[in-house]
């Protein structure tokens, strides 16, 4: 099969980890381990998030007062050639040397009239408290949203329309490239008056633009591995229950938050809905059998 894994950013950097590149190596070292053995099976294209480590460079970038802070743009692009050296390399000390893998910097346009600029939902850099959450957005005018049972920066999350590097994607594929591609939902830009294109400040969410890259590769399969096990309902509750099977349909009877599970079931819906393939959201550490439909929440068109 050709399957599109998209790695969480929180998976890659668990919430609560210290924000070290040491802590991140480590869990994408596990990541890979859990990956390997797809990729000796399949034809696999790697997308991740990259909520945490975005929000951290920021955070580096405003701390250098004698320059301007780098756009949301220009760090996401830092963050894609930082996370794939990293998937790189973990990955190609377990795979037989001959299998190529690369990673590709992918822009992604996005519509500069998108609704989502008025309503920030997107999550970024490390967790905080509600009252450190809520004196960090009065210093320094961020928008900070609950994420869980902790706070966090939110920014505008437009939709991905196109990805601009599809065709060089394609063609590593038919050489038989393990691809590392849209890293934290791509690059976003747009067209601006004179119909160049330029970055804009905003962050892709990831899983939405996975389900675009997937539905534009003819992908089989479409993953969203993440740190939980599946999609819940009365998620955090005594009443919690996993969804095991379900169908866009059946799941779009039910609300869930725009800053975390909601754009992964939209994503996972999305690509179902287009192709009348199979998607699952779940625990990384649940890949190998979320592949043969085992675990995870498994979305299916009927």
């Amino acid at each position: 099969m050709r399957i599109v894994i998209a790695l969480g950013g929180n998976a890659l950097l668990r919430r609560g980890d210290e924000m070290t590149a040491d802590n991140q190596r480590k869990n994408i070292r596990k990541a890979v381990k859990s990956l390997a053995p797809i990729i000796k099976e399949h034809e696999v294209v790697i997308s991740h998030g990259n909520g945490p480590q975005v929000g951290l460079l920021s955070l580096q970038s405003a701390a250098y007062k004698e320059v301007e802070e780098y756009p949301l743009d220009v760090l996401g692009a830092q963050t894609q050639g930082m996370i794939g050296y990293m998937i790189e390399q973990e990955l190609g000390n377990l795979l037989p040397i001959e299998r190529p893998i690369a990673s590709i910097l992918t822009m992604v346009e996005i519509d500069p009239e998108d609704p989502a600029f008025l309503n920030p939902t997107k999550p970024i850099g490390p967790v905080y408290t509600e009252q450190e959450a809520k004196r960090l957005s009065g210093i320094k005018g961020w928008k900070v949203k609950q994420d869980g049972k902790y706070w966090r920066r939110v920014v505008p999350s437009p939709e991905p329309h196109r990805i601009f590097e599809l065709r060089p994607i394609h063609w590593l594929l038919e050489k038989g490239t393990v691809v590392i591609c849209a890293g934290g939902g791509g690059i976003p830009t747009s067209y601006g008056n004179k119909g160049e294109l330029e970055g804009v400040e905003v962050v892709i969410d990831k899983d939405r633009a996975s389900s675009l890259l997937a539905f534009e590769l003819d992908a089989d399969l479409l993953i969203m591995a993440t740190d939980t096990s599946g999609v819940y309902l009365d998620w955090g509750n005594k009443s919690e229950k996993i969804i095991s099977r379900t169908t866009p349909d059946e799941i779009g009877k039910y609300t869930f938050d725009k800053g975390s599970m909601g754009p992964k079931v939209e994503a996972a819906c999305t690509f179902v809905e287009r192709t009348g393939q199979r998607a699952v959201i779940g625990s990384l550490d649940d890949i190998k059998k979320m592949v043969d439909g085992l675990a995870g929440t498994q979305f299916l068109l009927e």
